[in-house]
């Protein structure tokens, strides 16, 4: 069978059939199930395990898993933050130092849990800290998964570790600036996400983002990101400088996902404008889909916490609005192509889907040529 015109030099250095990789979404390990990277994986793309908010044993599990369900090969994308403020493994030590640092905003979320009916649970899970962001990262390496992805932060202590077990890896950027100390940490690519994307999120618009980073970091590959969920966008990723492209939000509607059923209905019937950035649920700037607790954050006039304080802060209401089967009141990091996006279907047939509508594309320019 012949090649498609998406197969790129990048396919070959990844042993993939197109330059299409799912992002590696986190919302606490929901969006990106092995089922799901297995899927993505398996159909000729790369898929990504979001790992960033769980243990390293859980990370080693999810790994194995996906080993059971192809043999085709995937990574994990994991946050690195560089400007995290100090934390702690024990939660509960986390919890004293807010509550004795941050009095009000503790009460504020006391006053989420009336607000909304929920009854007070804790989130005992370790927090996120260096030595938790060490113990997964050693889990990477000893798996030797193919790809290693940081989705926030500098990845330059990852480097040497993961070339040395023959594992490629990413980094991703908002700005010319950070991918410039990616190139100098040795990253083998570089993913530009424009200000469109979902979750934790930077400033400057593709359009802008993408032919800058490829310019600026010339040679090194660059892989777009934010708003590409069908063909069009695609090739306008490929277009704009790219070697291939970091899917998201078109991926949480997969039937595979694991994403909340009401965070799916979201995104179908949301708008481009109901996606907005927020720090209230991380403490670092993120695109969810608005709802009543970021309402509720932006009219009490307090400054969210610095990460991972604010995540830690929010993580017992989380668990209490999953607990009470209240969804709705979970973040929902997805991007600004939701308003794009109409229902569910396989993996297999969204990548697919991508694939053919992309190669239509390229052969319609093609053929301006000759008019």
């Amino acid at each position: 069978m012949a090649k498609s015109v998406l197969h790129t030099s990048l396919c070959d250095e990844l042993n993939i059939e197109y330059p299409i990789f799912l992002a590696g979404m986190g919302v606490k390990g929901r969006a990106t199930p092995p089922e799901l990277v297995a899927a993505v994986s398996d159909a000729g793309g790369m898929g990504i395990l979001g790992c960033s908010w769980l243990d390293h044993n859980e990370v080693r599990r999810r790994i194995r898993a996906v080993r059971n369900l192809t043999d085709k090969p995937f990574g994990v994308d994991l946050l690195l933050p560089a400007s995290m403020a100090e934390g702690v493994p024990d939660r509960a030590e986390m919890r004293a130092r807010i509550e004795r640092d941050f009095p009000q905003h503790v009460a504020f979320v006391k006053e989420l849990h009336k607000k909304f009916g929920l009854q007070p649970l804790s989130d005992n899970k370790a927090a996120m800290s260096g030595e938790f962001i060490r113990r997964q990262v050693d889990v990477c390496i000893e798996e030797k998964i193919a790809v290693f992805a940081a989705g926030l932060g500098d990845p330059s202590w990852v480097v040497p570790m993961a070339h040395q077990v023959g594992m490629k890896v990413m980094g991703l950027v908002g700005n010319v600036r950070n991918a410039e100390r990616q190139k100098k940490a040795g990253v083998d690519y570089v993913i530009a996400q424009g200000y469109e994307a979902g979750g934790h999120t930077g400033t400057i618009a593709n359009f802008a983002l993408i032919p800058t980073v490829a310019d600026a970091i010339n040679p090194l590959p660059v892989i777009a990101a934010g708003a590409i969920a069908d063909g069009r966008t695609l090739v306008a990723g490929l277009a704009l400088g790219a070697v291939g492209v970091w899917i998201g939000t078109a991926f949480l509607l997969a039937e595979e996902s694991n994403l909340f059923p009401v965070h799916q209905e979201e995104i179908i019937r949301g708008s481009s404008e109901d996606f907005i950035i927020t720090r209230a649920y991380t403490g670092k700037t993120a695109r969810d889909y608005k709802n009543e607790v970021i309402k509720a954050w932006d009219e009490s006039g307090l400054k969210a916490l610095p990460m991972p304080l604010q995540g830690v802060l929010m993580d017992d209401f989380i668990a209490a609005a999953d607990a009470a089967n209240r969804a709705e009141l979970i973040n929902n990091p997805a991007g600004q192509i939701s308003g794009m996006l109409k229902g569910k279907r396989p993996a297999k047939d969204i990548l697919m889907s991508m694939v053919v509508e992309a190669e239509q594309v390229i052969e319609r320019l093609g053929s301006m040529r000759s008019r």
